[in-house]
């Protein structure tokens, strides 16, 4: 060591690696290791006019970090580990990393800049400050109108940056605001979901490198940051990023969560997103395995997408995020409900605490008989389309279900809604699945808001892929066509709907995991 006596801890001089620097500092002098902090200026601090892309070469952040490792001039490098390289030095380990904080970004608007009918409560046209493609990438991927305009300097100098208002909004991580726990209360922050607008790899995770033949340390530190799933799903997200050869100029977010099934098998979901650059279409894919390793090869091949027909059940929108998407990355896509709707009157009789949708057609029917509500009613919804319907009536979904497992939704909803009556507006002929799977069935009160009437002169186009959005929409179409050749493939929209194509010995390729656009959007391109 540098020190018989002390570890010299290697960090950059701005207040956020000082922070996570004696964070490190304050663990092991708990656990008896004196120490001391040096800090060292890399070549990202030093070249500050430059947006992260322009940038040469990887490791910006982390380069003299690693040769003052390897000079033993200090002993331990602390980095943020999304900035750090997926390959060591010779002579240098990843040797712990730390809990990881929240990983999702943060856009921070300033209140001039506010408009709470747009997507993420951002006006139109507004100009948003960041330096990473990855967030440029993506922020534009689901706000094409905006306008980005590179952002440098430490993290308090950037949000000074935005009280000056040189920017409408900024982009920023999270952890790094929840570390130095800096005052937006100026400002609307916007968290954006992990799962929707995909993170750098390892983002929120500090990474402590130190050099492989200091034995004793690396020992002290598995012992005092002790986190196991954080290192697996930190390194599958790493993997991923070092088959693709890139650093953190490039356009590419990857998350990692592991989740335990009802027989305790371990499941990884890994959400990507993909660009060629910061100004070119983005692919969001996700994938669920048990096995991470057998499924780089998966993701590396289905980038290079190989874009096919599409025909989805349901009506294009004015703003159809599914058809913009796919057909930015080379998709056709054709676009026709086979069903319609029509409204049913309805009486309540029974009163009832929570409210629960399975889909925003139930939201629109329930609401547009005017109903009245107390305030004290809570809201429950499948997906986050079903959510944003609710919005438009002015209610904010107390319990969102995210998943494309009803078994895993009906139970996350019971243990929060407790022994509290539950009203369900569905659909005529509706299978009533979350109900069914509710464990207290005197709980449970249906109400049939809407039924399903079949388009007679639905013309159905013939695409590779198709995408059932219902049962009903199964029923419908097999009436009018079939598969006749091995082209064909079906994506189902939930269980329900795989279930119906089976009965027409179809089975399902793909099945959303969210029920949702993105949702969809992943289902095609991860296929």
């Amino acid at each position: 060591m540098a020190s018989s006596k002390k570890i010299i801890i290697g960090s950059r001089g701005s207040d956020l690696a000082l922070w996570q620097a004696n964070f490190v500092k304050e663990k092991l002098e708990k656990s008896g290791k004196p120490t001391e902090i040096k800090i060292i200026k890399t070549q990202g601090d030093k070249i500050q006019n430059l947006s992260f892309e322009k940038l040469e070469g990887k490791g910006f952040f982390t380069k003299e970090l690693e040769d003052a490792l390897l000079n033993k001039d200090i002993d331990l490098a602390v980095h943020s580990c999304k900035d750090l390289p997926t390959e060591n030095p010779k002579g240098l380990i990843l040797a712990a990393v730390s809990l990881r904080e929240d990983p999702c970004d943060l856009l921070i608007i300033r209140k001039e800049a506010l408009d709470d009918k747009q997507k993420w409560k951002i006006k139109l046209k507004a100009n948003v400050g960041t330096s990473s493609s990855r967030r440029k990438a993506q922020l534009l991927h689901f706000r094409p109108d905006l306008n980005t305009s590179d952002l440098r300097g430490n993290v308090p100098t950037r949000i000074e940056k935005l009280r000056n208002k040189q920017y409408d909004a900024i982009m920023l991580a999270a952890a790094g605001i929840e570390r130095l726990e800096l005052d937006l209360s100026d400002f609307i922050v916007t968290k954006l979901p992990a799962k929707e607008f995909v993170p750098a790899p390892a983002q929120g995770v500090l990474a402590l490198q130190i050099r492989e033949n200091d034995k004793n340390l690396h020992k002290h530190l598995k012992e005092t940051f002790n986190y196991p799933e954080v290192m697996e799903t930190t390194q599958i997200e790493r993997e991923i990023l070092k088959r693709f050869q890139g650093g953190c100029q490039m356009p590419l977010g990857i998350y990692c969560e592991s989740e335990t099934d009802e027989e305790d098998n371990i499941l990884y979901n890994i959400w990507v997103s993909k660009a060629n650059s910061w100004n070119s279409p983005v692919a969001p894919f996700f994938y669920q395995t048990p096995k991470p390793d057998k499924i780089y090869d998966k993701i590396i091949a289905n980038i290079n997408l190989k874009p096919t027909s599409v025909f989805i059940t349901q009506n294009k929108r004015k703003e159809d995020y599914f058809v913009r998407t796919l057909n930015s990355l080379g998709y056709k896509t054709e676009c026709q409900s086979l069903i319609e709707f029509r409204l049913i009157p309805f009486k309540i009789s029974e009163p009832f605490e929570w409210v629960f949708f399975s889909s925003k057609h139930a939201v629109k029917y329930f609401f547009m008989q005017k109903p009245i509500l107390s305030k004290e009613i809570k809201f429950g919804v499948i997906g986050l389309s079903t959510g944003v319907e609710l919005r438009k009536y002015g209610y904010v979904p107390d319990f969102i279900g995210q998943s494309n497992n009803i078994d895993s939704i009906s139970r996350q909803f019971s243990n929060l809604a407790g022994n509290k009556k539950v009203l369900f507006p569905h659909a005529k002929g509706s299978f009533k699945s979350v109900q069914q799977l509710m464990p207290k069935k005197d709980k449970v009160l249906n109400l049939t808001v809407y039924e399903t009437i079949k388009y007679p002169d639905a013309v159905i186009p013939r695409c590779d892929l198709v995408i059932f959005t219902s049962p009903s929409n199964v029923e419908a179409y097999f009436e009018k066509t079939s598969f006749n050749d091995n082209k064909q493939r079906a994506v189902a929209m939930g269980d329900s709907t795989a279930k119906e194509l089976l009965k027409h010995n179809i089975r399902a390729v793909a099945k959303p995991h969210t029920f949702d656009e993105i949702g969809l959007v992943r289902a095609v391109i991860s296929i």
